[in-house]
């Protein structure tokens, strides 16, 4: 297929920017099917302000959102990294910590953890 320059308008910013036959190619290549929607400076800036957000490029280092629960367990305030929806138990740190099985006693019938022994 032949692809010609188009131009397109930012939704974000109102200027005209140029969608070129390579990167209408591009888009064809990677299974694209929206025309993008944002000018390059937009579509920085708004990637910008994800990462700012509190998550990189990679998805590691940055700040998570955090919410408040009650624990189940001792009844002090929780903190937790999802929205608790009320139909599973949600546990404060320490309460967690002292449910979980002791390293090296996971259950499984012995094996030392290890799925075969060679």
């Amino acid at each position: 297929m032949n692809f010609v320059d188009r131009t397109l308008t930012c939704a974000d910013c109102g200027n005209s920017f140029t969608f070129s036959a390579d990167d209408q190619a591009y888009h064809q290549e990677r299974g694209f099917t929206n025309e993008p929607r944002r000018c390059p400076s937009c579509r920085a800036s708004k990637r910008m302000a994800r990462n700012d957000g509190g998550y990189s490029d990679s998805g590691y280092g940055g700040q998570r959102e955090m919410f408040s629960a009650t624990c189940r367990e001792c009844g002090k305030e929780a903190l937790v990294p999802f929205q608790p929806r009320g139909d599973k138990p949600v546990y404060c740190s320490d309460c967690f910590r002292s449910r979980r099985p002791a390293p090296g006693n996971r259950g499984g019938g012995g094996g030392g953890g290890y799925g075969r022994r060679w």
